[in-house]
């Protein structure tokens, strides 16, 4: 008799993989990269504050990981003062530069549906090479954060870290293989791109055995002692601006001497968010994910369960896609800007006194626009993906305009001062990982361990969701009720999850963990 077989989905792993946890009483810094912590880690044991520790973390991160973030990107950090109820904002968001033309961006008729549910433009203009790009505020935001919120450390201190590990290189590991891989078709059609990311046309492959090899990323490490030496407004006015505008003009771009020249972090207040039993949140707000995880927050609030259970989870499945159907209804838009790659970085850090930052900088897609600017060694952005290609819309490309964005650092006050800190990377992900992370710790009294590695689901608009296969048998049949549920897992690729990291402080020190699956991520505490 034939056996009669049909394949299962195929599973992408078959481990148990575990994050440990950083604890301390000097500091602790979480970040996507360990080398980036460590390097925030060095400034806390020089005498720097939580400020200082998280401009040093994402300097070094435009070494160690360049396809998500570095200084041809953007961002949104909260400084929350020990001892006060409120933090603040340092917003560096994405803006349009100020000659933006929407019919530079002609659509095809046909939807896009790799990468992201937008219209398609021709040549995909939008998604990479010099049309692509906004302003490049990271050095704005991340200097002003050592500026208005540091110790009163130096700047080019803060930078010594970084430019060590620029002078050393980039990793050459098999996860630096496969994010350039997965960027390849793309990167070999911009010359400094394919010079440095694909040796002879092809990714560089991991040695077989043996030591660690590195390789440089061009002219970044020279860029960033130019900022050690000249001082961070040269990226903006100086001979790192010149160098950038001279070659974006020469590919083309939008981008001018005066968009750089008026770019500007800005310090707002943050927005609050009541939490049950007294808590506070504290985040972005404006064209955050913020709005809408108040929305979730205030909805889930009507619900007291004892444990995450599967009416808790349908009723988070539902609210999450009731609040994207309002979100994206709010832009005027049916469909979604961000795209699914884990392609923004977040990091965590609080200092010996209780200050505490949650800083998420990005540079979008995985690779940016995948232009590496020659001259300089930066790597660009391509935020003009966040904005819909249909003229007339209202997150329509319009000059000097700023898209709507998903990135979501959260820090959590108990009305006397901070008391956690926490976000993540993944686009539309962010917002369910951020808000089960917090329900989690705060509602259900996991640990910081325990809540790290408890399975979660994925909503990321108002249609469909994702579940981890590892979630009880009853949660996953009470999502299925609802439609449109896909069981994955959680892995290093695909990702189908986004990627926190958070700190939070303890009686007798502070703890901090990273994402599971993130597979050079750590939190990393000071001595």
């Amino acid at each position: 008799m034939a056996i009669a077989y049909a394949p299962p989905p195929f599973a992408t792993q078959n481990w148990q993989v575990t994050k440990p946890t950083a604890r301390g009483t000097r500091g602790v810094v979480a970040s996507q990269s360990r080398a980036a912590a460590e390097a925030g880690v060095a400034v806390l044991e020089a005498g720097g504050n939580a400020a200082d520790a998280a401009v040093a973390t994402a300097f070094a991160l435009a070494a160690m990981e360049p396809w998500n973030s570095g200084l041809g990107g953007i961002g949104f950090a909260l400084f929350h003062k020990a001892g006060e109820a409120e933090a603040k904002l340092l917003d560096f968001g994405p803006v349009a530069p100020a000659a933006s033309d929407p019919s530079a961006f002609p659509m095809t008729g046909k939807m896009k549906q790799d990468l992201f549910s937008w219209p398609e433009v021709e040549g995909d203009r939008n998604i990479h090479g010099p049309l692509s790009m906004v302003i490049p505020s990271s050095v704005a935001g991340y200097a002003t954060m050592a500026e208005r919120f540091g110790s009163g450390l130096p700047l080019a201190e803060l930078l010594g870290p970084a430019i060590a590990l620029a002078r050393r290189g980039l990793p050459q590991d098999w996860y630096t293989t496969l994010k350039i891989a997965n960027s390849a078709k793309v990167l070999r059609l911009y010359e400094e791109s394919a010079r440095i990311y694909l040796p002879d046309g092809l990714p560089p492959v991991a040695p077989y055995q043996g030591a660690m090899s590195y390789f440089r990323l061009g002219q970044l490490p020279a860029t960033l002692e130019r900022l050690r030496d000249a001082g961070w407004r040269d990226f903006y006015e100086g001979e790192i601006a010149a160098s950038i505008i001279a070659d974006v003009k020469a590919m083309g771009g939008f981008l001018s001497a005066e968009d750089l020249r008026d770019c500007q972090a800005q310090i707002r207040p943050a927005l609050s968010i009541p939490w049950r039993g007294g808590l506070t949140l504290q985040g972005a707000g404006g064209l955050t994910a913020a709005p809408t995880l108040a929305r979730v927050v205030a909805e889930m609030a009507k619900l007291d369960p004892a444990a995450p259970d599967a009416a808790w989870f349908s009723a988070l499945a539902r609210t999450l896609r009731s609040a994207y159907a309002e979100r994206l209804e709010g832009l005027g838009a049916t469909t979604a800007p961000e795209s699914p790659e884990t392609c923004t970085t977040h990091l965590t850090v609080v200092d010996a006194e209780g200050n505490m930052v949650a800083m998420t900088t990005t540079l979008l897609s995985s690779m940016g626009s995948r232009v590496v600017l020659p001259g300089s060694g930066v790597l660009m952005n391509n935020g003009m993906m966040w904005f819909d290609p249909r003229p007339g819309s209202a997150n329509a490309i319009r000059p000097g305009a700023r898209p709507l964005c998903n990135m979501c650092p959260v820090t959590v006050s108990d009305g006397r001062g901070p008391v956690m800190a926490l976000g993540a990377s993944g686009g539309r992900r962010i917002l369910a990982s951020v808000y089960q992370t917090l329900a989690y710790l705060l509602d259900f009294g996991m640990s910081v361990e325990e809540a790290a590695h408890f399975p979660r689901i994925d909503v990321s608009g108002p249609d469909d969701a994702t579940a981890d296969r590892r979630l009880p048998a009853d949660v996953l049949a009470a999502l299925e009720a609802q439609g449109g549920l896909t069981l994955v897992d959680h892995s290093v690729l695909p990702v189908n999850f986004a990627c926190p990291n958070l700190i939070r402080a303890e009686q007798g020190g502070m703890v901090g963990i990273t994402d599971v699956m993130t597979p050079w991520s750590a939190a990393v505490a000071a001595r």
